[in-house]
């Protein structure tokens, strides 16, 4: 965690009905977070946000606590609880483990990608599309770990997918990144439709390349903007 800490956000949520407390909660801070209009290495404080949202603090809790499971947010004991910060580091922890577990997926899957996974990797992909074309970034960001999450629920490896499922909050706080890294509002267009063809192709050698390029174009992008924006900090008086 960073030594100076930004102020605590509290700002710009809408009220929410009371049946859907939690989940709108969450989703609410989860879109602020996506969006960065809650920045890397924000505190959030329960009063004020719980004010904010007009909701008891109970259901508010309930909502941190599913974005602390999903790695977004993380308690410090005796400080608080804050969005998790992606660093250089972390990026090459997500790269280097995302290349390997998805490699290791499509080996899994490869000799059994029937219309089922074709019909729905089309669908998802589709999907992904949609969003870009929609300028919503948040969305795309969804959509983005629904395409690439299709193989991993074609698997049927629990572990795996268990895995896959705990990586997932990191990996959309590294795309957030990504995005503004480039001023982006979702990820390119033709993005992932060489991604796409060979995933459901025959060249096994070109996928393993494919995954491996595909995600090593985004570490380097994104850890430049992180490196960057250290610099940045470290220039502050």
């Amino acid at each position: 965690m960073n030594a100076q800490r930004p102020r605590p956000a509290t700002d710009g949520f809408a009220r929410v009905p009371k049946d859907t407390f939690r989940s709108r909660i969450a989703d609410s801070l989860r879109n602020a977070i996506l969006g960065g209009d809650i920045a890397p290495g924000s505190q959030l404080v329960e009063t004020a946000l719980a004010e904010q949202f007009g909701v008891s603090r109970g259901p508010l809790r309930e909502a941190i606590r599913q974005l602390i499971e999903e790695g977004i947010l993380e308690t410090v004991p005796y400080t608080g609880t804050y969005v998790i910060d992606i660093s250089v580091k972390d990026v090459d922890e997500i790269y280097s483990i995302r290349r390997n577990l998805e490699t290791f997926a499509f080996e899994l899957v490869w000799d059994r990608r029937g219309a089922a996974f074709r019909n729905e990797l089309h669908r998802r992909h589709e999907a992904l599309t949609a969003t870009i074309d929609a300028g919503d970034d948040k969305a795309s960001i969804l959509a983005e770990l629904s395409f690439h999450g299709a193989v991993y629920e074609a698997t049927g490896h629990s572990f795996l997918l268990h895995v896959w499922h705990g990586l997932r909050g990191r990996l959309q706080l590294y795309w957030a990144a990504h995005h503004r890294a480039h001023g982006l509002r979702g990820p390119r267009r033709d993005g992932h439709d060489t991604y796409l063809r060979l995933a459901l192709g025959d060249d096994w050698e070109a996928m393993r390349g494919e995954i491996e390029s595909h995600m090593r174009r985004g570490a380097e992008q994104t850890k430049a903007f992180l490196d960057e924006r250290e610099r940045r900090q470290e220039a502050r008086p």
